[in-house]
């Protein structure tokens, strides 16, 4: 079957209004030059540049080295937490799950150095496999502002970029290496890695990384036990070569592999069953290409990459097999894109062009039988045009999609769509702009969660299933003020308010025990089979994201403030989640200082406050309770021996008991609350030579 569709315009713009100003440390998001900039020490939350304010203040990107959390983490929430929007639930680096503005990653587009992460695996766990001792980089876009973005996108996207040896080698070095060992106290974790770096000619790079993660069981701030006893292995191996000074040519694996005893369901790591042997693990291959000559038309960059991630678990450990399978999601896919800068009489152009296709497939296996496999595959082209005429920049663009989705959940149906993005910027006064921005959304139907792919068996297959559309619009301000206290000091202040419409939002149905499923024939609720179906009604998420920085000398401060609440236009719901509780986060305030005493000290603390809500998911949801966590840390890189660092930090200073909001979290049972760790003191000691 086909559904072809051309979505529409939006008539009318929502008219939107800003609230009262917060500030984020280190946010570096300004429409200003680089000289401009405030910058710190211990964090920098900047962008990729490209000269578009809608990057600069709708894209952040923590920089690993530069963030001392992000430099001791060991959970994906260490750091990406920091960026207004963003919340990362799940204790446990095998539940870890991203959620921008509520939407949980089956939402978003997340990639490993380009490779896309596709497919989920198993509701109770989470489906990003990375070892953030890996990373140099994330980039997030907070909601989806681009064309180039494309499908599994409605929320966003995050882009981790694993460390290159260009990152590494200092001016004129041949060869290189970084030796780290990192220690917590909380669970015991020990984290030790080694990273061989050297470039043998002027033209070519060489990488080899190899860290070990052991992990005990820790507490949360009432001193229960969090069950976890692992052994986590990375590897990461990179080489590239400049060709005729043109042409760049890459290779990459990485590689995270972690297996341990957990509890039957990782996201209630507090229950009393026993707990199993599992394994997860995430492998990805990547080859990438790019031209750029001194023709200004011509600026390629092409990737092609394959990766797999799976769930392993072994039940005969407490010899109950009902609990054993082997889930697995394979994404293959390539992508190309050109940058043309092009100069007219009335402003500059940066034309981006490109092409993307990806195939993902999942399988599963019960005791050593496959029981069920899918797949669906997806063709898109994009062109955005960034035009530039003095102070104002208007950014429109188109993207078409082709996606087969898949036969188990509504017949292997190809849904063909085009939607249309506008963006625009003014300068409303010096180091002052305005932006606005308007993006269509689409999204075709995902995979099963691979633990019910059972070929059809007791499956409702939607054969007039929809695509999820809708559209995301923004507008803000942005302003940089200069001396307002002393020579050489900065302000940035940043906000923005969204509104993100779904249509046809889909929503998967479980059967079985006392779960009321699906008619096997008609679809309709109140059989024994599950599947997808389309909610009845539209939702529509709105919030506020405000940001600024302040720098002055060797000192910084910030705070940060984000909302985002859904509601569905029938019921007055928040959007339904699979994964965690509910999709609503209570109202996040950050506070962040730094401060460099000396040539060779950084000091700095950070606090977070949560508040309290109650998510419209039913007149009888509870209200997850709020929280106020506070973390303390410092780096020391002394004169006398170059290369050495230590860095101290005390992580939930005062042991406070708490589940984030995007975790599992019921506040009259603890035992199925996923709790965060109680207080947690870490340390670690870097040499590069």
């Amino acid at each position: 079957m086909r559904e072809v569709k051309l979505s529409k315009l939006s008539s009318q713009m929502t008219v939107l209004s800003m609230g009262v100003a917060a500030v984020l440390w280190s946010q570096a998001v300004s429409a200003a030059p680089a000289e401009d900039m405030p910058s710190t020490t211990l964090q920098t939350i900047t962008v990729t540049a490209n000269s578009s304010v809608r990057d600069k203040v709708q894209t952040d990107s923590v920089y690993i080295e530069d963030y001392t959390p992000a430099q001791q983490a060991s959970h994906l929430s260490d750091f990406l937490n920091v960026v207004p929007g963003v919340t990362v639930g799940g204790t446990s680096a095998v539940n870890q799950r991203i959620r921008i503005r509520g939407l949980e990653d089956s939402n978003l587009k997340v990639t490993i150095d380009g490779a896309r992460q596709e497919g989920k695996l198993f509701y109770h766990m989470g489906d990003i496999t990375i070892d953030p001792d890996l990373l140099k980089q994330a980039d997030v876009a907070v909601g989806n502002n681009s064309v180039t973005l494309g499908n599994d996108a409605i929320g966003g996207a995050v882009a981790f970029k694993t460390v290159d040896a260009v990152d590494l080698l200092k001016p004129g070095q041949r060869i290189g290496a970084k030796v780290h060992a990192g220690y917590a106290s909380n669970n015991d974790e020990l984290l030790t890695s080694t990273t061989v770096y050297a470039a043998p000619t002027d033209n070519v790079d060489l990488l080899a990384y190899y860290g070990k993660r052991d992990s005990d069981s820790g507490e949360d701030g009432n001193g229960r036990e969090l069950f976890e006893d692992s052994k986590t292995e990375s590897i990461l191996l990179k080489a590239g070569a400049y060709i005729a000074d043109d042409h760049h040519i890459g290779a990459n694996f990485s590689q995270t592999e972690k297996k341990g005893i957990f509890p039957f369901r990782p996201d209630f790591p507090s229950r009393s069953e026993a707990p199993i042997p599992q394994q997860v693990k995430r492998d990805t291959y990547g080859i990438d290409y790019s031209f750029n000559p001194s023709n200004p038309l011509i600026d390629v960059d092409t990737n092609v990459y394959q990766t797999k991630t799976r769930i392993l678990r072994d039940s005969d450990y407490i010899n109950d097999p009902g609990f054993d399978f082997n889930a697995e999601v394979q994404t293959t896919g390539a992508k190309i894109q050109n940058t043309s800068d092009i100069a007219t009489n009335v402003g500059t152009h940066k034309l981006i062009s490109g092409i993307e296709h990806y195939k993902k497939e999942s399988e599963m296996e019960r005791d050593f039988v496959k029981t069920g496999s899918d797949e669906a595959t997806n063709t898109s082209v994009y062109l955005e045009d960034q035009w530039r005429n003095g102070k104002l920049t208007l950014t429109p663009g188109v993207r078409y999609d082709r996606y087969k989705s898949p036969e188990f959940i509504s017949g292997g149906k190809t849904y063909d769509n085009v939607v249309g993005a506008l963006a625009a910027s003014y300068e409303i006064a010096p180091l002052t702009q305005v932006f606005a921005s308007y993006t269509q959304l689409f999204n075709g139907p995902d995979l099963s969660q691979t633990i019910f792919n059972s070929n059809g068996d007791k499956t409702y297959v939607n054969n007039d299933l929809k695509a999820e559309e809708g559209s995301n619009a923004e507008v803000g301000i942005l302003t940089t003020l200069r001396d307002l206290t002393v020579a050489g000091d900065a302000l940035q202040l940043s906000g923005k308010y969204f509104e993100t419409d779904i249509e046809n939002y889909i929503e998967f149905v479980r059967s079985g025990g006392t779960r009321v499923g699906l008619d096997c024939v008609t679809g309709q609720l109140g059989g024994e089979c599950q599947g997808v179906i389309n909610k009845d009604e539209d939702f529509k998420i709105k919030g506020v994201e405000l940001a600024a920085d302040y720098k002055m000398n060797n000192f910084s401060m910030g705070l940060s403030y984000s909302r985002a609440r859904s509601e569905g236009e029938k019921t007055g719901y928040s959007i339904p989640s699979v994964t965690g509780s509910s999709s609503e986060s209570g109202d996040k305030y950050m506070v962040n200082l730094a401060y460099a005493p000396t040539e060779t000290t950084d000091i700095g603390w950070r606090s977070t406050y949560v508040a309290s809500v109650k998510p419209n998911a039913s007149e009888n949801e509870i209200e997850k309770p709020s929280y106020n966590v506070h973390d303390i840390f410092m780096n020391y890189s002394p004169k006398q021996v170059d290369g050495l660092k230590a860095t101290l930090g005390v992580y939930n200073l005062f042991d406070e008991a708490y589940a984030s909001h995007s975790s599992r979290l019921n506040p009259i049972d603890d035992v199925a609350t996923d709790f965060e760790k109680g207080r947690n003191i870490k340390a670690s000691l870097t040499y590069q030579f």
